[in-house]
């Protein structure tokens, strides 16, 4: 291997990006790896206390270094947060990468998630939150992605074949 992730997924929160991750790295035999898992064990909190104590800002700092750390050093199949791609340097660190953007819509969001409260960023007016944070980040999504899969409508299985057809990877 070539010390770098062989699938970087990014995507909104709730769009299963570690649930896919973790069928494709069964179905490719590399190990998966979750930032935000990253996160809150070097941390020993959930994110959403993160935000809370420490703030958005803190948490991105956390992010950023946690990205750098697993894009340098893993090689298996790697898992973003949805706000990943909102730091200038994670993007260019994700240059070259296998990047897929895994999409949805915001009635998909709703079904999957519910859009409730436990997720800091859409504690408010969860719909209007979600399409205001994708107005936000879509063009940022498109812009890593060396490929986007839809999920509407899909479950995890179709969407890690889906993933693995896009990229022409074979299974191991």
């Amino acid at each position: 291997m070539s010390g770098v992730p062989v699938v970087v997924l990014v995507g909104p929160m709730g769009v299963g990006k570690s649930t896919v991750g973790r069928l494709l790295a069964e179905r490719l035999d590399a190990a998966f790896r979750d930032t935000d898992d990253d996160i809150v064990t070097e941390q020993g909190r959930a994110i959403a206390d993160i935000f809370v104590d420490d703030g958005e800002e803190v948490f991105r700092a956390l992010e950023k270094r946690a990205v750098a750390a697993a894009v340098a050093g893993h090689e298996g199949v790697l898992a973003l947060g949805g706000g990943a791609v909102l730091d200038a340097d994670t993007r260019a660190l994700l240059a070259g990468q296998r990047v897929v953007y895994l999409s949805m819509d915001v009635e998909e969001a709703v079904r999957r998630t519910g859009l409730n409260a436990a997720r800091p960023l859409l504690a408010v007016n969860p719909r209007k939150q979600w399409r205001e944070l994708m107005e936000a980040r879509r063009h940022l999504y498109e812009e890593v992605a060396a490929v986007v899969v839809a999920t509407d409508g899909r479950g995890p299985d179709e969407v890690a074949q889906a993933v693995l057809d896009a990229l022409e990877l074979k299974e191991a």
